[in-house]
């Protein structure tokens, strides 16, 4: 019973009925046997019973009865509007007539007190030491930065690839098919006439059937031939355009043939055809691939080369890339088939030379038969695709790695002596370092040494920090200050922790820093820690090497003019340990001191720095490869080039010789095939060399 009913036993039930709108009942039920009292008499309640709102609740201690007024809510809810009570003020409720008793004071509760947070408030359990691997770190893109690179790439590489994919290479596969086919009949067919398996009646019928041929090689052809067309009205000479004047002293000894009753050259001719429909399959699906490339990219980073980078030699490092630092130059002529083409046209004139010289000694019909094979002879068939098919076969895994080089000037750039920063995340990614277990030495508390050892380490920054702040705060450790951190060259640092000397290394530092070692313990990936030269931990890390990475220095090693400098924090990664690891010549590759190191690896590419190449995935194989690619795209070019130009010097100097001494018979379709075939296989296996990256 509360405190107010207990000063207010007897109510008036038909005024609280009126208060809430409603009127008692007539006769209302009780709960006990008692008689009625007349209408207009008050009633008396049992004193044990209490009937509110008609329903009888049973009294929990019976009180004597005190004689009082009833208060009205009605009344007290007037009285609150007419003096404007707030509601968190104290209200006193007086009874009328008992001005005399003390007031009952209704206090409202008090709300639990909540204690502000506080970022010092540790819980006071341990967590268990679990192994930890690092988060993949977050590339911060903004959403305009990507809107605005999704626009370029539409606009640019994926307009274009859908072009090549309207074109298709499927009629450049059959036409290469066609003129491959015709090259395998005429020489067929050449080499019965040579031993004579041909009938007298039949030679004209051969005759023709090689002419017709080497008309059909040109049908197929015709895309070729219309670009040697179209690049003499642009004032250049390529060697489509040497092939165009091929044709038609083919075709000219082609109709002499039919008069003299002998073989033509049509099955050099169809080779020389299909060598160029082939390097012209070559360019499309390079140029396929890297639309394809670029229009896949949700990121796009650069590859710069940075000049005055380390020791006066220019670096590769990276940034942010752009799609017009490959739109604008991916297009641009490569210096090989700039020398070739030269050569094409000093090789017309040289075969017009031999075809005069040949018509002056013997007849004018001697030297179309002169020219024509001189023209063959000096355009080996490899020639057309020396520059081309090398592109193509990096292309096809640079693809794989989301990579493209920004054009034949990235490969001249890239052909130079330059230096490869590495940095940790290079070598050894998130999540590829990892904490294999700990053991503690001496008497100090072990969260203390695991304290002292994370300050020291997170001070340095290397690749280790992550890893140690993660067990400090498993442990719910304290975090120091270091004051005078000091790096070692002999794999480790140190720094005054908490006013004591903290030495943090491999078990070679510590044995050079007079530590001592217990004879039990002697693990090589390992981080020790001594403090006041007393060994107090060891801490037994993992390096999980990845195949990006061992790919990635595997080929940085692999070039002499790229020499890989490591610009890595971590004091493990000595070079005894990368040796070992990854099995590498380190002789090749730079350990500079620690601040060189520390200027590399916040070097920044500049403005001016040329773009060679766009990576559209992280990592560091993408820009290894790119490097290393483009050398071996140059030298591969610049070799086959020299090679092939040099069989058609040898050529034009035989077939002057020939002129002059006068020896016609030995221009047979077969010799000049065989002379082709010979060249070729040089330009075939030298272009093979660019799979070898």
């Amino acid at each position: 019973m509360n405190q107010w009913e207990q000063e207010n036993p007897e109510l008036n039930i038909e005024d609280i009925l009126e208060e809430f709108g409603t009127h008692a009942p007539e006769e209302p039920e009780q709960l006990q046997p008692q008689e009625q009292e007349p209408a207009e008499k008050p009633e008396e309640p049992d004193e044990d019973v209490v009937v509110w709102d008609g329903k009888p609740i049973q009294r929990e201690q019976k009180q004597p009865a005190i004689p009082q007024d009833t208060v009205r809510i009605r009344d007290i809810t007037r009285e609150l509007k007419k003096h404007q009570v707030k509601s968190d003020d104290t209200i006193a409720f007086t009874p009328v007539g008992q001005e005399e008793e003390a007031p009952a004071v209704l206090i409202p509760p008090e709300e639990p007190k909540t204690e502000p947070y506080s970022e010092e408030w540790e819980p006071e359990y341990e967590q268990p030491i679990g192994e930890y691997i690092p988060a993949e770190p977050i590339v911060y893109r903004p959403k305009s930065r990507l809107r605005e690179l999704k626009k370029q790439l539409i606009a640019g590489p994926e307009k274009r690839y859908y072009e090549l994919v309207e074109q298709g290479v499927g009629k450049l596969q059959l036409a290469i098919f066609g003129c491959l086919l015709i090259t395998l009949v005429s020489a067929f067919t050449a080499g019965l006439n040579a031993m004579g398996a041909v009938p007298e009646h039949r030679m004209k019928l051969l005759v023709f059937g090689q002419l017709f041929g080497l008309l059909l090689s040109t049908v197929l052809g015709s895309y070729q031939l219309m670009e040697g067309i179209s690049d003499l009205f642009k004032r250049r000479f390529s060697l489509n355009t040497l092939l165009l004047f091929s044709l038609v002293a083919c075709v000219i000894d082609g109709i002499l043939c039919l008069h003299q009753v002998r073989v033509p050259c049509c099955a050099s001719f169809s080779l020389n055809v299909t060598m160029s429909l082939w390097s012209a399959y070559h360019k499309r699906t390079t140029e396929q691939g890297q639309m394809d490339t670029m229009r896949r990219a949700t990121r796009l980073d650069s590859v710069v080369l940075q000049e005055d980078c380390y020791e006066e030699k220019p670096g590769i490092l990276r940034g942010e890339g752009e799609v017009e630092d490959f739109m604008d130059h991916y297009r641009t002529s490569a210096g090989p088939d700039r020398a070739i083409n030269t050569y094409a046209l000093i090789a017309l004139f040289a075969s017009l030379a031999v075809g005069i010289v040949g018509g002056i000694l013997n007849d004018p019909i001697s030297g179309i038969r002169y020219f024509s094979a001189a023209l063959l002879m000096a355009m080996p068939a490899a020639a057309f695709i020396v520059t081309s098919r090398p592109m193509a076969i990096l292309e096809r895994r640079l693809h794989k790695l989301g990579v493209v080089l920004c054009g034949w000037k990235s490969v001249s750039a890239l052909n130079n002596s330059v230096v490869f920063p590495l940095t940790d995340e290079d070598l050894f990614p998130s999540g590829s370092v990892k904490m294999n277990g700990l053991k503690f030495y001496g008497s100090r508390n072990p969260d203390q040494v695991v304290a002292y050892s994370a300050a020291v380490v997170i001070a340095d920054g290397g690749g280790l920090a992550p890893l140690f702040s993660q067990l400090l705060e498993s442990r719910n450790g304290y975090h120091f200050e270091v004051e005078t951190l000091r790096h070692y060259p002999n794999g480790g640092i140190g720094g005054v922790v908490n006013g004591e000397a903290v030495l943090v290394g491999t078990l070679s530092f510590m044995q050079e820093m007079g530590v001592g070692i217990p004879d039990s313990t002697n693990i090589t990936q390992a981080v020790y820690v001594a403090v006041d030269s007393v060994l107090n931990g060891v801490f037994a890390i993992t390096y999980n090497k990845t195949k990006a990475s061992a790919m990635s220095l595997t080929t940085l090693c692999s070039y002499r003019g790229v020499k890989p400098v490591l610009v890595a924090r971590d004091f493990m990664l000595s070079e005894e340990f990368i040796a070992e690891k990854f099995g590498v010549k380190t002789s090749r590759m730079a350990f500079p001191e620690r601040k060189v190191r520390n200027k590399l690896a916040f070097c920044k590419p500049t403005e001016e720095a040329e773009v060679v190449a766009l990576t559209t995935q992280p990592g560091v194989v993408g820009a290894a490869f790119a490097v290393t690619g483009a050398r071996t795209v140059h030298s591969t070019s610049v070799a086959g080039v020299a090679v092939q130009m040099m069989g058609g010097i040898l050529g034009l100097l035989i077939m002057l010789a020939l002129a002059v001494v006068g020896a016609e018979y030995l221009l047979t379709p077969q010799n000049l095939l065989l002379y082709e075939l010979v060249w070729m296989i040089p330009g075939l296996v030298i272009t093979e060399w660019a799979r070898y990256v």
